[in-house]
């Protein structure tokens, strides 16, 4: 059946966590893909030092290796950044993504990539993986074999041997990421998956979707000696932005923010409010099937009676998966996030009360 499976695949990872000022829940379904190439990172009080927390859908394309990759080591990047420690949480997450494409070249990428690859034959020397993929972080965490990060960064790019000269994977990935602090959140994205907000029951776009169609995204790559044909990247790719696909970013005398494919992204702030109620992250398997508004009624329709918010994520999965493949929009895998602003519009308890 080609790309799809003559079945879908409805067992869903889910998970649910919560502190003080957030409560989350998650939910990913491989759906009617032949394997599952969304990842996603959901951490709570990610440093010891100040009450942050990071949330990342990341989709890939071509295989699963970059999706999960991102899963990994983005947030540790965000971390570790000196923008993260002066405070710049918007520098610390665009240079987390810049620090993504960098740390997968040479030999050290080429070896963590195929390790993330599940060490097969599926995983070829343009860093192309295929086969199903679990989208937690932690599996790929957890795994007692995996190139140790905590090194200096420098070793990344240093390890001389096999494979030193690998320029990176052909796969790619988007990336969406929402940094929580206090009232502040910060949204990075880079391709097709979206972020967006609750206010009052209104949805507020908090990412732009990078497609071909937008005339800055068809400047850059036209600038950059590609082009755009049949809607897609030199009549390949169907985004403009992502992790990854370093075919597409070989002109050495440009910037990463200018090649034909960036995975630069788009920074967005926002002061979060007593009217600000929850947010949502999610790949284009859910966009291409449901609105922004149409989520947003979705989640606040069932939220007062929901057992807890991965219920909600599955409902929405389900509600997205096509009854058949006859039609493109539900066949794609699924991932998405909901965050629940418990100190300002999205209270569990119903009170009034607010950090403002």
């Amino acid at each position: 059946m080609g790309i799809y499976l003559s079945s879908p695949k409805t067992e869903k990872t889910s998970e649910d966590d919560e502190n003080a000022e957030l409560r989350f829940g998650l939910s990913a379904m491989q759906g009617w893909r032949e394997s599952m190439e969304d990842a996603h990172t959901a951490i709570l009080n990610v440093d010891k030092d100040t009450s942050t927390s990071i949330f990342g859908i990341f989709d890939g394309h071509g295989g699963k290796v970059v999706s999960k990759f991102c899963a990994k080591h983005l947030h540790k990047e965000v971390v570790k950044s000196e923008a993260y420690a002066n405070g710049d949480l918007g520098a610390s997450l665009e240079n987390a993504f810049l620090r993504m494409d960098e740390m997968m070249k040479g030999a050290k990428g080429w070896k963590e990539l195929q390790i993330l690859g599940e060490k097969s034959s599926k995983y070829d020397s343009h860093g192309n993986g295929h086969g199903s993929s679990n989208a937690r972080e932690s599996d790929a965490t957890d795994r007692s074999n995996t190139v140790q990060t905590e090194s200096n960064d420098d070793n990344w790019n240093a390890e001389e041997g096999p494979h030193s000269d690998f320029t990176g994977p052909s796969s790619g990935s988007t990336a969406v990421v929402a940094l929580i602090r206090g009232n502040k959140l910060y949204v990075a994205n880079a391709g097709d998956s979206r972020c967006i907000m609750s206010r009052r029951g209104k949805a507020i776009n908090l990412s732009v979707d990078h497609k071909p169609i937008l005339e800055l995204e068809k400047q850059r790559i036209q600038n950059a000696g590609g082009f755009i044909h049949a809607g897609r990247v030199n009549g390949s790719l169907n985004l403009t932005r992502a992790i990854g696909d370093m075919e597409f970013k070989y002109q050495t005398e440009l910037p990463p923010d200018k090649q034909i494919v960036t995975c630069c992204p788009d920074i967005q702030q926002v002061d979060l409010g007593p009217e600000d109620e929850f947010i949502v992250l999610a790949c284009d398997g859910i966009w291409d099937v449901m609105s922004s508004q149409g989520v947003v009624d979705f989640v606040s329709q069932r939220l007062p009676t929901a057992k807890n918010l991965s219920s909600l994520c599955e409902e929405i999965l389900d509600h997205c998966l096509s009854p058949s493949t006859l039609q493109q929009e539900g066949c794609d895998n699924m991932s998405i996030i909901i965050v629940q602003l418990k100190k300002h519009g999205g209270l569990a308890s119903g009170s009034a009360e607010s950090s403002l």
